[in-house]
């Protein structure tokens, strides 16, 4: 009885066969692997045809409509969320618009083993949907639906899987190498740049674009805020880059932060990485996000000293001058209120002695004061005002930059003297009796390190007395390298003398007539303002350390007697 019911239960199943109604999704995926090898066997015009000649003979005798065809062109199958349309044909499984699932290979729906074993053993099965991939291995959950339990559908699985590994490495070296060398591996140039028709890994300029990022710096230094940028930008029709890149270049460009629906408009993310761009000063800046590893497609930020930077490889939108002086100014808290444009003469340069935040702007009575935000804005009790008036602050500081210009004149006539003078042989011989008291040192501590060594090896100390000594010794031995080097730089500046074009010189000289404080003096010359308790201001300046080395050497040359 058992044997003829199972007979019944199979002829009911053909029959309802028969009436059934396949809704059929075809998916289709194109890798980028596939698109740089040229494979035209696996192009999505051959993989759609290939597929639907299956169709046509497969379900001949059996009633049924092709639904979809998805199609995901250029996208990796070691994931499932960044594939769009595989994600469309997950949701019309769900809801029933489709009950079948045709693709060429296991290894165009799936590159993840783990993805490929929860969607043919857990997903499909929930929703009652068959699957087929007609290559080898030839998989019908609907005709063979013991399949997955052959060890050929994991085995396969899992050969995608790792084949998928090795070639995302083999990717990964290319491109690290390609980095190292300096050639540009990106799809797209950076606005401003394209690719060289002779070399698509370098840049020539884009003189149109050129113009507006020039521009935009030029803004920013003069004093407008990016918010001020963006409005000037916007209002004056200018396209931005997504824009310039799709209408004005003709190139299939879409920026992944932006919503396709919206049209795109100058924003001040965008202005803000157009000036914190490094490539605008002639470098080739790579490697500054990636992904986490072939299987999960998230972008992560690279810490900055693990960058590809190479130095020189185009032609430079941007000095480096410019450039150094507006990473200074981004660096500064220059928020300016929705009214305000421009930014104020101290914005982002006045700090409290005794917190160390930011000081802020007020209007009394028509005059303008400063006080500590600190004590402003949180807490009266936990800092005092330090306030300043305006005025006061703009005549001190620019009393003091005259100060700092008549020095860096007396300083300059001082060492064109003293460069003249003859060596001062007695300086001479104390530096370099210094320089070998310290070689004596550095070599003593060096046979230290070579003996506990030993008397590791012979179990004299344990590894961990090793260790801790090793590590004292080591650190000892760089700090007289350290001392060495700046002893014999000294003497060779005592030799060859002080270059009178040094940095402080240089800033400081071009202000000789200064009458008048602006913000482009205050960004050239000057890291912070300190404002104490009282109305007493600090300033301190950009090239402080290069003021005492020359002060150092103005002092050694004048009080020493030459032997």
């Amino acid at each position: 009885m058992a044997r003829k019911s199972r007979v019944i239960t199979e002829t009911q199943k053909q029959e309802s066969a028969k009436s059934f109604e396949w809704k059929i999704g075809i998916y289709i995926r194109l890798s980028k692997e596939d698109l740089r090898n040229n494979d035209e066997s696996e192009s999505v015009t051959n993989q759609r045809k290939i597929n639907l000649e299956f169709v046509e003979e497969k379900f001949c005798n059996e009633k049924y409509i092709i639904y979809d065809i998805y199609v995901d062109d250029g996208r990796s199958g070691t994931t499932e969320d960044t594939r769009p349309d595989f994600q469309r044909l997950s949701k019309d499984i769900r809801e029933g618009n489709v009950n079948c699932v045709v693709c060429k290979t296991l290894a165009r729906a799936f590159r993840n083993y783990a993805d490929q074993g929860k969607f043919l053993e857990q997903y499909l099965p929930t929703y009652g949907c068959r699957f087929i991939a007609f290559g080898n291995p030839y998989v019908d959950t609907f005709t063979n639906p013991d399949c997955m339990q052959n060890m050929e559908i994991p085995i396969n699985g899992l050969m995608n899987d790792r084949y998928a590994a090795r070639t995302s490495e083999d990717v990964r070296k290319t491109f690290r190498t390609k980095r190292n060398n300096g050639e540009f591996i990106g799809a797209f140039a950076p606005y401003g740049y394209l690719k060289n028709p002779e070399n698509k890994s370098a840049f020539i300029i884009d003189e149109k674009a050129a113009e507006i990022v020039k521009e935009i710096f030029e803004k920013y230094l003069s004093g407008m805020s990016k918010l001020a940028i963006v409005r000037y930008l916007n209002d004056h029709s200018i396209p931005c880059p997504t824009v310039y890149k799709q209408k004005c270049l003709g190139l299939k460009y879409q920026n992944p932060h932006s919503d396709p629906t919206q049209n795109p408009l100058w924003s001040e993310k965008t202005v803000g990485s157009i000036l914190k761009n490094q490539m605008y000063c002639g470098d080739m800046v790579q490697g500054r996000s990636r992904i986490k590893s072939y299987k999960v497609h998230i972008q992560e930020q690279v810490p900055e000293e693990e960058w590809f930077i190479k130095k020189n490889k185009h032609k430079p939108i941007i000095d480096w001058e410019t450039f150094e002086k507006v990473q200074r100014l981004l660096k500064k808290d220059t928020r300016t209120s929705p009214q305000n444009d421009t930014l104020y003469l101290f914005s982002g340069f006045l700090q409290c002695a005794d917190c160390q935040k930011a000081m802020i702007r007020s209007k009394v009575k028509g005059n303008v004061y400063y006080y500590c935000s600190t004590y402003k804005r949180r807490s009266k009790k936990a800092c005092t005002k330090h306030s300043i008036k305006h005025e006061r602050l703009e005549t001190a500081v620019l009393f003091a930059i005259q100060q700092y210009v008549y020095l860096a004149i007396d300083y300059t006539k001082t060492i064109e003297q003293i460069n003249r003078a003859p060596i001062i042989k007695s300086q001479d011989k104390k530096l370099l009796e210094a320089i070998t008291q310290k070689e004596r040192e550095l070599a003593k501590v060096i046979r230290y390190k070579q003996a506990i060594y030993q008397d590791w090896k012979d179990n004299e100390i344990s590894q961990t007395d090793y260790l801790r000594m090793r590590e004292d010794y080591e650190k000892q031995e760089k700090d007289i390298n350290a001392t060495i080097k700046k002893l014999q730089d000294e003497r060779a500046e005592q030799e060859n003398g002080m270059d009178t074009e040094n940095p402080f010189l240089m800033a400081f000289r071009k202000y000789e007539n200064v009458t008048t404080l602006s913000r482009e003096i205050l960004i050239e010359l000057v890291d912070n303002i300190i404002v104490y308790e009282g109305g007493n201001i600090s300033i301190v300046l950009r090239f402080a350390d290069e003021l005492r080395r020359m002060q150092d050497f103005i002092e050694v040359n004048t009080h020493s007697e030459a032997v």
